[in-house]
């Protein structure tokens, strides 16, 4: 009997101990396997060689399993830009990416293009780039059903040169832009503010293209909606920093921000990652009748964007939707997980 207890006991320890080496790699690769599969294909724009809030916005896409990224383009800033004041903003933002990239899934064969290293001279001009030639050739791939994303997180160059270029691609295409100013009639600007908001600076004639010319689907998240994707500083620190060499790198570019600007500007104790609603409104999207169902839009006529880059009434316009309250909750809760998953 004693024999047959201890037995019973041994074969118990076996099998919880298996149990809990089967749950940790399942830990592991949670999202290597079929539970989760990609359901949109998504080519990121960004100006990863600016506002460090791109590079988060970047690392939760690269682990986000429900999107396909075909491409990540490395974006310009405006001349001169205190973020970057060279002339070849692009390709440093390209480098950027794909720093990050090897970090996060080395041996990606995901294409990081360099886009144009100066904006349009005209709302009629298109740059050549290799990004807007990608852009164009995904947007018209007859091989999967996937829809196709184009998101964007500082300015509009290569999708505007696209639809410029080849206007066919515009209805296969949904485009989703964190800039632009306050609406007036839903939201207050904040104090101190500037009449050309940033991204919209980047390159005026682009935004023309895209609310004055085209017929794009558009998903905008102006001023006001961005601002709220605020995190603390000790968030930063307890929940971003601590996970590994992705965390360390994540939370080191903000920090060598707030220590360069310190002398300037008092930034406080939170940061603004206003490109981040690019995951909420794409890889965390409701898993019934697919959409970005925990955030509010409005639908709005487009406006015109006149020559300063401010809005202009527009009878004509298409419907396009303007985000004005996000759910910063899932979308930064989200990101914690997955770098915690991604350090095990």
């Amino acid at each position: 009997m004693k024999r047959l207890y201890i037995r019973t006991a041994r074969n118990l320890i076996i099998a919880i101990a298996l149990f809990s080496c089967t749950g940790f790699a399942q830990n592991r690769n949670i999202f290597n396997n079929e539970r989760v599969q990609p359901r949109m294909r998504v080519i990121i724009d960004n100006d990863f060689s600016g506002d460090p809030d791109g590079l988060f916005q970047l690392a939760h896409h690269l682990l986000s399993p429900s999107v396909e990224i075909s491409a990540i383009v490395g974006s310009h800033l405006k001349p001169d830009d205190g973020f970057d004041n060279s002339r070849t903003q692009a390709d440093n933002a390209a480098a950027k990416a794909s720093e990050l990239l090897k970090m996060l899934k080395p041996g990606s064969k995901i294409p990081v293009i360099a886009g144009s290293n100066t904006g349009m001279t005209s709302d009629s001009v298109p740059v050549k780039s290799k990004a807007v030639d990608f852009i164009i050739k995904e947007a018209l791939r007859t091989d999967t059903k996937l829809p196709l994303y184009v998101v964007c997180g500082a300015g509009l160059t290569e999708m505007a040169s696209a639809v410029l270029t080849n206007p066919e691609i515009a209805k296969k295409i949904t485009l989703i832009w964190i800039g632009g100013p306050e609406y007036t009639d839903l939201a207050y600007p904040p104090p101190n503010y500037t009449l050309l908001e940033y991204n919209l600076g980047i390159d005026i004639n682009a935004a023309k293209v895209i609310f004055n010319k085209s017929s794009i689907p558009l998903w905008q998240v102006p001023r006001n909606a961005y601002r709220q994707a605020l995190l603390p500083y000790s968030e930063l620190l307890l929940k971003i920093k601590t996970k590994g060499e992705t965390g360390k790198y994540l939370a080191s570019a903000i920090e060598n921000l707030m220590q360069r600007i310190i002398k300037y500007v008092n930034m406080g104790e939170t940061y603004i990652f206003g490109d981040s609603p690019l995951v909420l409104l794409t890889a965390l999207q409701s898993s019934f009748e697919a959409d970005p169902s925990s955030s509010h839009y409005v639908l709005k006529t487009a406006p015109k964007i006149n020559d300063q880059g401010l809005y202009q009434y527009n009878h004509t316009g298409r419907n396009i939707r303007i985000y004005d309250k996000l759910d910063i909750q899932l979308m930064f809760n989200d990101l914690f997980a997955k770098l915690e998953l991604n350090n095990k």
